[in-house]
């Protein structure tokens, strides 16, 4: 499939963005080996509540979330390609300060102060990484596909988390975290080698650039939809396997693994659904299918149960982040893509950064099943968002 560049250049759209993919997977498989290991280490080892465990897991999207604004700065006066590259530098540097953690845990109070400084440092590389790919695709291929840039994308961020995490729990259940925490530090030179021959897009350096605040004005609507929606995301990623284990369920290996095949598998069969049928409708369906998905897990009185609710949610989660995304990407100007994407992307980071310690505190005052709840509220309220921001 054939596309037209925005430089006037002719070529194939997958062989233009597959680099950048790999590279967003690459570093997101290290997300996904974190949250698979950290709530137990964090628990279990170190000794800490499930309140801390929600802090540590959200403290990196709380990083991002605080560093967006200046990632989409750098990413429209700079270039997306050096934005991106300072997400790998940042994500090798994070996994060395997770590797002190593990080595010193017998003082459980450093070892948790280098793992949150571990989190932060991730969280900023994220924020860097996620701005410069998404602005790098739709330059590369034009505005016309940024819909399908946004699947790809994605599909490779929660495809590195689906898989990360059950990997990560399968390698400390077999050989303890370390290694786990090995594979963190390595990985990001995957994303670097994948992406270090790719041409970089050129910065319009003229032109008069929009104050974040306004930017963060005209996509509020849509981000904030993204926000409710992402809280089930964040309540998977931060509790699953510790309402798992509380059940006395086991481990909650597939769970992630039925998550994450069925966001992929509706994201590669329904790639161009926000382009060709409109942002507004896609997302509106996913979000009911997402509300589904948190009930089951609320309600389930078995495993089985449990993991179709983790499932339908994976299906729902999937198209909400590119439907949202082509709404509100028409909402600003070309020079402004970076910036507009930083604040976009803002929002999930915002909802991951309070999901985790929301949820623990839900967690703690009920038991694990009532996160799903709130989860479930969030996506509702999700859906009235939208649906008061139509136009």
């Amino acid at each position: 499939m054939s596309v037209t560049l925005e430089n006037g250049i002719t070529s194939n759209f997958y062989r233009a963005i597959t680099p950048i993919i790999i590279s967003v997977f690459g570093v997101y498989l290290t997300i996904g080996i974190a949250l698979g290991v950290l709530p137990k280490f964090v628990q279990q080892t170190l000794g800490f509540d499930s309140i801390i465990v929600g802090l540590v897991i959200g403290m990196q999207f709380l990083s991002t979330l605080l560093t967006r604004a200046y990632a989409g700065k750098l990413t429209d006066t700079r270039g997306a390609k050096k934005s991106q590259m300072i997400g790998v530098v940042l994500a090798v540097i994070a996994g060395i300060t997770y590797l002190l953690s593990v080595t010193i845990q017998s003082n459980v109070i450093f070892a948790l102060a280098l793992l949150v400084l571990a989190r932060i440092i991730h969280g900023v590389g994220e924020s860097f990484l996620v701005t410069g790919a998404l602005t790098w695709g739709i330059g590369l291929v034009g505005p016309s596909n940024s819909g399908k840039v946004m699947t790809w994308n994605g599909i490779a961020m929660y495809a590195g988390i689906a898989i990360g995490a059950p990997l990560s729990i399968w390698i400390n259940k077999s050989y303890g975290g370390f290694p786990a925490f090995i594979m963190i530090m390595l990985l990001p030179f995957v994303s670097w080698l994948s992406t270090v021959k790719l041409p970089a897009i050129v910065v319009d350096k003229d032109h008069v650039r929009t104050p974040f605040y306004k930017v963060i004005g005209a996509i509020s609507g849509q981000g904030l939809s993204l926000a409710f929606s992402s809280m089930a995301f964040g309540c998977i990623a931060s509790f699953i396997a510790l309402f798992f284990s509380e059940k006395n369920w086991g481990d909650a290996t597939l769970a992630f693994m039925v998550f994450g095949a069925c966001y992929i598998l509706t994201r590669i069969f329904f790639a161009s659904s926000p382009d060709k049928y409109g942002g507004y409708k896609i997302a509106l369906l996913s979000l009911i299918i997402e509300v589904i998905g948190q009930v089951l897990i609320w309600t389930s009185v078995s495993k089985t149960i449990a993991i179709i609710g983790c499932g339908m949610t994976g299906i729902g989660f999937s198209l909400v982040f590119p439907a949202l995304g082509v709404l509100a990407i028409q909402k600003v100007k070309p020079q402004m893509r970076g910036t507009a994407l930083g604040a976009y992307v803002a929002f999930v980071d915002l909802s991951l950064g309070l999901a985790g310690p929301l949820a623990g505190l839900i967690a703690g005052w009920f038991d694990y099943q009532t996160v799903y709840l709130f989860g479930g509220i969030s996506c509702i309220l999700s859906m009235i968002t939208l649906m008061m921001n139509k136009k």
